[in-house]
């Protein structure tokens, strides 16, 4: 398949060619037809764009718009772990005796 690289680009007359301003963008945005379908050669953007970030795996979501979490070193251990449950168990306490934590204050319902 044959990829043509599209730039944002507008042809001002002149020979010359030059990004699109927001103005102009907005313009097109507003005079564009939004019952207007997709053209049967329309290239999905991922392709068009050539991520490196594409989904190898067949994602609903590309990997442009939502990338994999990073590595890491995955579960907390030690103390971090202990403080996490110490957290939770307290929200579930405070829960359990009828008490609102919402907004920080501790206060009934």
């Amino acid at each position: 398949m044959d990829k043509a690289v599209v730039k944002p680009v507008s042809d001002r007359g002149d020979g010359t060619e030059q990004a699109f301003s927001d103005e102009e963008l907005a313009e097109l945005a507003i005079a564009a037809d939004p019952d207007a379908g997709i053209a049967a050669d329309a290239i999905p953007l991922d392709e068009l764009l050539e991520s490196d970030t594409a989904s190898p795996r067949g994602d609903l979501l590309p990997g442009w718009y939502m990338p994999p979490p990073m590595g890491g070193n995955g579960l907390l251990q030690g103390w971090r772990r202990r403080t996490v449950f110490v957290i939770i168990a307290s929200f579930i306490l405070i829960t359990a005796y009828g008490l609102c934590s919402t907004y920080g204050v501790v206060g009934f319902g």
